[in-house]
């Protein structure tokens, strides 16, 4: 490696350990843009990081496809997430045009090199004609592969005839373009599954178990003797709630045991806030399960009431089995309804992203807001049975 190659790399890794801790990370990934502005104009103001693959009489570095290479190692080694892959690949395609004949389009290139642009769509020569005869145009499909694959032709080429390559040195650098997702890079399905397996566990133990104890109750007379009694509709729930909330939360502790440590699903967050997010979630599927066993007469129909209202939304309206973004527009409004939809998103935000309540607020006070509506609903339905 060159030593001007090496200073560059360095400099890069600088900027990436002043400026780009987890948390910013985290916080350019959420942004409107994807990533952060700030740290891209001080790459490009610095290293020249979007001009590097710029003739220099066109405005830009004069460098090599291989130095590009080397600043984005840098920044993937920290999953530093910038538009640099997209605006080289833009001013490669941009000055493959022009040695094909093109006339060079010099504001594009400028403002690609000086990073206010951040990508250019090319189109080729005769698609305007093309699209009038009805000829499909492929418009930026696999258009990253396509232009790394010239590349790497014309290098190839160009070393067996001992000269130098169009973009740098001959056989400077390979390039071998892979496709992974941020999250979970080897898509493993249990990565997914398992965090989306937890709501369907937890809404089981709690709504369709106290649903089916208080029915149980309510035919053996057992309710109707403490509805009678002095208690107020509250403390009887409260009394009720608490013992299965408990055991919701041991069952919780098992499911993140068993997550972490027989299926190696990756814990990124905070497990204390998943706990407690956990332990909400709880409640409002306690919640569910009470509000039901008030309004039936038997365990059949309370067990049919959770599985219709509870199990069978929260598995197929969730995100757990099917993404909600699939889905028809009908369903998805059906879907705010219900709870395990928002803690699916809250559990595999905390174990895969690794983010905090300050991504995750929307969902917990949404949860929140239905464990109070909820529990509300319950307690006056035991008051109007006592009344």
């Amino acid at each position: 490696m060159s030593e001007e190659r090496d200073l560059l790399r360095q400099t890069v890794a600088a900027l990436v350990e002043k400026h780009a801790s987890p948390a910013a990370v985290r916080e350019a990934m959420a942004s409107e843009r994807g990533y952060d502005e700030s740290l891209w104009k001080l790459l490009c103001e610095q290293v020249g990081a979007a001009a590097l693959v710029v003739p220099a009489e066109l405005g830009g570095a004069g460098g090599e496809l291989a130095d590009a290479a080397v600043v984005l190692e840098e920044l993937g080694k920290a999953l530093v997430p910038t538009p640099l892959l997209g605006t080289t690949l833009a001013e490669l395609a941009l000055l493959a045009a022009i040695r094909t004949g093109g006339a060079p389009d010099s504001e594009t290139i400028e403002r690609l090199a000086e990073g206010t642009s951040i990508g250019a769509v090319v189109f080729d020569p005769g698609f305007a004609n093309d699209l009038g005869k009805g000829v499909p145009g492929s418009l930026l499909q696999s258009y990253a592969q396509a232009v790394v694959s010239q590349w790497t032709r014309e290098t190839g080429r160009a070393g067996a005839a001992g000269r130098a390559g169009p973009f740098g040195a001959a056989n400077a650098v390979t390039i071998v373009p892979q496709v992974r997702m941020r999250f979970n890079p080897t898509r493993e399905s249990k990565n997914l599954f398992v965090p989306g397996l937890m709501a369907f566990v937890l809404t089981i133990i709690s709504s369709l178990m106290t649903a089916i104890s208080l029915t149980r109750e309510k035919e053996t007379g057992t309710m109707e003797a403490l509805l009678v009694s002095p208690l107020r509709p509250w403390e009887i729930i409260a009394g009720k709630v608490l013992p299965y909330l408990a055991v919701g939360f041991g069952s919780l502790l098992l499911v993140l045991v068993e997550a972490r440590f027989v299926f190696a699903v990756p814990m990124r967050g905070s497990v204390l806030l998943l706990l407690a997010e956990g332990l909400l979630y709880v409640l409002v599927s306690l919640a569910f399960g009470i509000l039901i066993s008030a309004r039936t007469s038997s365990q059949r129909l309370a067990m049919m009431g959770v599985f219709l209202t509870t199990l069978l939304p929260n598995v197929l309206l969730s995100g757990f089995i099917f993404p909600v973004e699939s889905m028809p527009a009908v369903l998805q409004w059906i879907s705010f309804v219900f709870p395990g939809r928002w803690f699916v998103v809250i559990a595999r935000g905390i174990m895969l992203k690794g983010v905090g309540v300050e991504y995750l607020w929307r969902e917990t006070l949404y949860i929140a807001l239905l464990a109070v509506v909820l529990l509300a609903a319950s307690v006056r339905s035991f008051r109007e049975r006592l009344e």
